[in-house]
């Protein structure tokens, strides 16, 4: 169960992973220790998934973002397609949904060149994938990782 506590510890961590246990303590009104051993529960139930830094990516030579939506010829629920696509290290979220298509995945790499040389060389070589729809990101407004807090008994999820 996550309590208030908990949800204010995960708001802190998101807007910066960085922060000092000691810092957050004093924004939460708790001994340090007992934030350490908060945190280390959270991560051990799963709750924290893990740190990481954000990079720009067109600093770091990836500036076309692209959704490519996937059909492919598998029974539903079967993970073998989006297990193959999570593979590829351009392909940053798989997803499955409802709808025409199977699959929704959200790729970054250098350029339309190098979309289609993903999707013809890498998607291509998987066999279940019939056909793939992408749709190019012109300019990003708005990309967050950062969850929302949760509406009122929705805290035990």
């Amino acid at each position: 169960m996550i309590d208030e506590i908990d949800i204010r510890i995960l708001e802190i961590l998101q807007q910066n992973a960085r922060t000092a246990n000691a810092e957050i303590a004093r924004q939460v009104g708790m001994a340090p220790s007992a934030i350490l051993e908060r945190i280390r529960k959270l991560e051990e139930r799963g709750v924290i998934q893990g740190y990481a830094a954000r990079i720009n990516p067109e600093a770091y030579g990836l500036g076309l973002t692209a959704y490519v939506f996937v059909r492919a010829d598998e029974r539903a629920g079967a993970p073998m397609t989006a297990d193959r696509m999570a593979e590829f290290p351009e392909v940053q979220e798989v997803h499955h949904v409802a709808g025409e298509d199977c699959f929704l995945a959200k790729v970054r790499v250098a350029n339309p060149r190098a979309l289609g040389e993903l999707l013809q060389k890498k998607f291509g070589a998987i066999e279940t994938i019939r056909s793939t729809r992408s749709t190019i990101v012109l300019d990003t407004v708005k990309e967050s990782g950062v969850l929302p807090r949760p509406a009122r008994g929705d805290e035990d999820a």
